[in-house]
């Protein structure tokens, strides 16, 4: 290990504190970057670091992927390392295909680190990466949360991807290779201009020359993060501050909700919305404007798959019944992603929405305390068209309703930007 390759492999074990994983898992392309992350992290393995498992995905997209894949088992092979390929065939021609072959790319891996117990996965971004996420963003005119680093870490179910290089370049990566003679595997797609990515990272080349360099740019995207925490935590003290909770609704205090910064605000109806609609993302731009200035003006509105409700002295957001009219499953699954029932299971039995023609036959639905409307988006056991059970209007049988996402983990949101 030459002396420069040593100082990266601290940086890199740095990311993950004083205690690393027992086990980690990393996604590797037959890049420059994921084969350079590969050595150093092999290299701290050896020296007391954790055990070190790779994968690679092959999207069945170009036909040099399962050669470049065969390129990264021998390399793995040389460093001692296990390696999986992994399949993606889910490629239908439709939609949008970078952002399908990402999403497919990261549920493969983690179900591939599930399989073997690996509760940890590097993807290896690095500065440049942030470098040019940022000026992409900013073409777009994106605010704080757009021009902010890339998160560090994140959770996808159980396992926790992780970006331990973003504090090194990907000549630092290269360098590594270079160091030990290990070729690495150019995608053409990375000198096609009609890539947006492409075209910016050939225009960082002449910002450099104003000393606008990739490390200036992710500097100033990791400060812009520094800014987004402080902001979160100040949308998570106002959210401690008016917000209750009833079956799964969410209260807010209007009086306050009138006095708080229109940020910290949109920040919690982002938030509310979030965690009642179970979307992957809140939702952003003029959407949350307009939700924004019907709370101002008293006015009712729907908005990703919730309703939003205002009284003289509230604000109540719940799931709107059209979201959840087609979701069903079988009892002790979760419903809608958010309710789990459980009871006297029988023959038959599924769980559903209860709907408004459900509702007339919980004869004491109103001593819930709850709307009629968030009672009919809530969930019921149903056989057939026949009504079993609605625990939160009342109607149990036997049957108890429980929120999987609960009141921690809503405020932990807050925090977890």
């Amino acid at each position: 290990m030459t002396e420069r390759s040593a100082l990266l492999c601290e940086r890199v074990a740095a990311h993950f504190g004083p205690r690393g994983p027992d086990r980690l898992g990393i996604g590797v392309s037959g890049g420059s970057d994921s084969l350079g992350l590969l050595v150093l992290l092999a290299d701290w393995s050896d020296h007391g670091g954790p055990e070190v498992s790779a994968v690679t995905v092959d999207h069945g997209l170009r036909p040099e992927a399962a050669d470049e894949a065969r390129h990264v088992a021998m390399v793995c092979r040389e460093l001692n390392i296990s390696h999986d390929v992994v399949i993606w065939d889910g490629w239908d021609g439709q939609g949008n295909l970078p952002d399908k072959a990402r999403r497919a790319r990261y549920g493969l891996m983690a179900e591939w680190a599930r399989t073997h117990e690996i509760g940890h996965v590097a993807v290896a971004h690095t500065l440049d990466d942030q470098a040019e996420t940022f000026v992409m963003r900013l073409a777009r005119e994106a605010g704080l949360d757009g021009l902010s680093a890339m998160a560090r870490h994140w959770r996808l179910d159980e396992v926790q991807f992780c970006r331990p290089a973003l504090s090194l370049s990907r000549d630092d990566l290269r360098s590594v290779l270079r160091a030990r003679k290990i070729d690495w595997v150019d995608d053409p797609s990375n000198s096609d201009t009609g890539f947006e990515r492409v075209r910016v990272r050939q225009a960082l080349d002449t910002l450099e020359e104003l000393g606008i360099s990739a490390r200036t740019l992710s500097n100033v995207a990791h400060h812009m993060g520094e800014v987004r925490e402080t902001v979160y935590w100040y949308a998570f003290v106002a959210a401690r501050d008016c917000v209750r909770f009833q079956s799964g609704d969410v209260i807010i205090d209007r009086a306050t909700f009138r006095t708080l910064p229109r940020d910290i605000a949109r920040r919690l109806v982002q938030q509310v919305l979030h965690w009642l609609s179970g979307a992957e993302y809140p939702p952003r731009g003029r959407s949350v404007d307009l939700l924004l200035e019907a709370i101002r003006g008293g006015t009712n509105m729907t908005l990703h798959g919730c309703m939003m409700t205002v009284d003289a002295t509230t604000l109540r957001f719940s799931r709107e019944f059209m979201a959840v009219a087609q979701a069903r499953c079988r009892p002790e699954a979760p419903w809608d992603g958010r309710w789990r029932l459980q009871g006297p299971w029988g023959q038959g039995v599924e769980i559903a929405a209860l709907g408004e023609g459900g509702l007339e036959n919980c004869p004491d639905w109103r001593d819930s305390g709850l709307p009629a409307s968030s009672l009919a988006a809530g969930p019921a056991v149903w056989r057939g068209q026949r009504l079993i059970a609605a625990p939160l209007a009342g109607l149990r049988n036997g049957w108890q309703a429980t929120l999987i996402r609960d009141e921690d983990h809503f405020f932990a949101a807050f925090l977890a930007h």
